[in-house]
């Protein structure tokens, strides 16, 4: 007999009842694992042929020389003041394009902040930039020669009105060229991922602001402007990798030299006047997959943080 009463058939049985009806609960926990992991797996064969299995390839060439053995001299040409500078011009490209981006994107977003999300003008902004954010390659770049370039239609109209856009020389082919066509990238892209940000925004803060005597100056600069300060930061490094890692449109309309990190890659892999050096465009590889893993680091140390409050 224990302290509640006697211990009867029944009390055994409906003690027993709870532990004999966790196994099926268990069972079916570990049967939704499985098939989530099944379903998984798809991506996971995705990810490991296209990105992870190119990637080692990619990398592994920069430590063997042509006929296969091992070599440290591939890395050792990052070190050349040619590499250094079109990593420099990488770089500067980059941060010109990510700061501009990040600028304009974000008075965009501000523009949009006092319109209905559902409303027709904020629904067109959206989607537009969805799509604008994704152009790039030789489609981006033929639009920059047909509309802006040497023999291109505003060319013309401005040359007939006496503006000689290329009296300097044919800026557009060049590095300065290639700041236009990743701003049209750069800046949608700065709406959808800042957007959210400033959207979860509370009211309450600015009338507890309002409530307390602030304006509209002081809301932003000790509420507003700190509180998205970590998800401007973070979206100006998502722009800066986005930037730093983009070939296909400077490709097209850069079409001589290499003054960027991945043009560099390019003339290592196809040059008819320097042979032999194939394997080089791997230790670029390297530098460029430190450089932007480093970045991607950072961004996600900066979004984790902003993520607190949007929560």
């Amino acid at each position: 007999m224990g302290r509640g009463g006697p211990v009867t058939s029944s009390t055994l049985a409906a003690s027993a009842a709870p532990r004999a009806g966790s196994k099926p609960r268990a069972s079916a926990r570990r049967g939704s694992s499985a098939l989530a992991a099944l379903g998984l797996m798809p991506f996971a064969a995705y990810l490991l042929l296209f990105l992870a299995l190119p990637t080692l390839l990619a990398v592994g060439t920069g430590f063997f020389t042509r006929d296969g053995s091992f070599t440290w001299s591939n890395l050792s040409a990052l070190g050349d003041p040619t590499v250094l500078l079109t990593f420099a011009n990488s770089a500067g490209l980059s941060l010109l394009t990510a700061a501009i981006g990040a600028v304009v994107g974000a008075l965009v977003c501000y523009a949009l902040l006092g319109l209905s999300p559902t409303g027709a003008v904020r629904t067109v902004v959206d989607a537009a930039s969805g799509v604008l954010a994704q152009t790039g390659g030789v489609m981006l770049a033929f639009m920059f020669i047909a509309s802006i370039g040497l023999q291109g239609v505003i060319t013309q109209l401005l040359k007939d009105a006496g503006i000689l856009l290329y009296a300097d020389g044919p800026w557009i082919y060049e590095l300065p060229g290639l700041v236009l066509p990743y701003l049209y990238f750069q800046i949608p892209l700065m709406v959808i991922t800042f957007m959210p940000a400033l959207s979860a925004l509370k009211p309450q803060w600015a009338e507890a602001n309002l409530t307390l005597g602030g304006t509209r100056t002081s809301f932003w600069l000790r509420i507003g402007i700190p509180v998205l300060a970590p998800a401007f930061l973070a979206s100006f490094l998502l722009l800066f990798a986005n930037a730093f890692s983009s070939y296909a449109t400077a490709a097209a309309l850069a079409s001589q030299g290499a003054q960027i990190v991945p043009l560099q890659i390019r003339a290592a892999l196809t040059s008819e006047t320097v042979l032999g050096r194939e394997n080089l465009a791997g230790a670029l590889a390297l530098g460029m997959i430190a450089v932007v893993a480093v970045v991607m680091w950072l961004y996600s140390l900066v979004q984790r943080r902003a993520s607190r409050w949007q929560s």
